[in-house]
């Protein structure tokens, strides 16, 4: 484990994208490289404030790296360190393994267990909550009933890595996991992958004749619509995982070919090829567009805007780009392992679940039923009124980081009391 450098750094100077109201107290960043067991790096950025903290609150995304995350002040506050972790691959998701990922966690685990902290809280915000639920299952295994392949059937390495164990969790407007949300994002009236234009009209989600209005943005559709809907959507899903498992297998079958005694160069070719492939039309979640679909506060639209002809046919989107093992273990709702649906239960320790009311990304009914399949006997849900991010609903109101933020200073200190 490498320090990088060392730095104090008084609040609100060099850019902290926090307001610089809520950092009350000067604060220390230290960055660290850290190497996986896989030997990959990664990154991380340990955020202290009197130096004595006990307990170390730590925020990572699978894809992302939030140094400034608008939740480090209120950890501080709670008289807590602060650790913020990226993936080994920031900003490209492209092949992205959430078992491979969980080797990324560990490696920070570890190190704040060396460091001395006698707590660690995972706070997972997002798509954090999902990978550190899935880590928390994987960790509270023996190390020989842990999984040994992704579902591509790449070795995870599991069983060899060190997988200290967390004594809380922080749930921050956590959805059910990417492959879920993904599976309720897939437009199901796509004809042909090959083809992004190509519309079957009679599932088409975004056509006058189903209930989607133009002219307002918003829909309403009917429950026998949004149930062919739903079926067709596992379809599609099941297609896009057949496509993976294959252009997995010709890889595999002409590796196998190469130990023969006339290899060609066709089979060196596919042997050594990594697949990338496209998935269009993947912001198409009915409820995005019918808010009576689950009602809560939120506004009619998606995280990626409310002209779903913009976020479902452009360049930018979830899962837009994928390999085939990262469309299973990350993206395919049928495929992942990291979700609260599987993984919710091994999470016993206290928790702490805080809901954003206005959320378009996690419903209430999804973050009822992570709330229920959690397995700790102490668990608290927290309604806050903001958007997915924190953001306020209404000009005239508190941002809903800054009271998420107060309820996290709580308990904490309930829970894991500085002294």
């Amino acid at each position: 484990m490498e320090q990088v450098e060392k730095a104090t750094v008084t609040a609100g100077l060099r850019g902290a994208n926090w307001d610089p109201a809520l950092m009350r107290r000067p604060y220390k960043v230290v960055p660290w490289s850290l190497q996986t067991a896989d030997g990959q790096k990664t990154l991380g950025f340990l955020f202290t404030a009197s130096g004595n903290e006990k307990t170390v609150v730590s925020i990572m995304h699978p894809r992302e790296m939030s140094v400034t995350h608008y939740l480090v002040p209120a950890v501080l506050d709670a008289g807590c360190a602060c650790w913020v972790q990226g993936p080994r691959s920031i900003g490209n998701d492209l092949r992205l393994e959430h078992e491979l990922a969980l080797l990324d966690v560990a490696a920070g685990m570890q190190h704040l267990r060396e460091l001395g902290y006698r707590d660690i809280v995972l706070l997972g915000n997002s798509g954090g909550g999902a990978l550190y639920a899935f880590y928390n299952q994987q960790s509270r295994m023996a190390p020989a009933e842990r999984l040994t392949q992704t579902p591509a059937g790449r070795p995870t390495g599991l069983a060899e890595a060190a997988m200290p164990c967390a004594d809380g969790f922080i749930l921050v407007s956590p959805h059910p996991g990417q492959g879920a949300i993904l599976l309720n994002s897939l437009d199901p009236s796509v004809v042909d992958e090959n083809d992004p234009m190509a519309v079957d009209a009679s599932l088409d989600p975004f056509s006058p004749d189903n209930g989607y209005d133009p002219v307002t943005r918003t829909a309403r559709y009917t429950p026998g619509f949004a149930e062919r809907y739903r079926v067709a959507q596992r379809l599609r899903a099941q297609r896009l995982d057949e496509k993976a498992r294959s252009l997995i297998q010709q890889k595999l079958e002409a590796r196998r070919r190469l130990k023969g005694d006339a290899p060609s160069f066709a089979d060196r070719r596919v042997a050594a090829h990594a697949p990338i492939f496209q998935i269009w039309r993947t912001d198409a979640d009915l409820r995005a567009w019918d808010i009576s679909i689950d009602p809560s506060d939120r506004k009619a639209g998606s995280l990626w805007g409310n002209d779903p002809f913009v976020s479902n046919w452009g360049s930018v989107a979830f899962g837009r780009i994928v390999t085939p093992e990262s469309w299973l273990s990350t993206w395919s709702g049928l495929s992942t392992r990291a979700s609260f649906e599987k993984c919710a239960e091994s999470i016993v320790a206290p928790t702490l679940l805080l809901e954003y009311t206005g959320d378009q990304c996690a419903f209430p009914r999804d973050l009822e039923a992570i709330f229920n399949g959690l397995g700790a006997r102490d668990k608290t849900r927290v309604r806050v009124r903001g958007n997915h991010h924190g953001m306020a609903l209404q000009r005239d109101e508190p941002s809903g980081r800054e009271v998420a933020g107060r309820h996290i200073v709580d308990w904490l200190n309930a829970r894991f009391p500085a002294n």
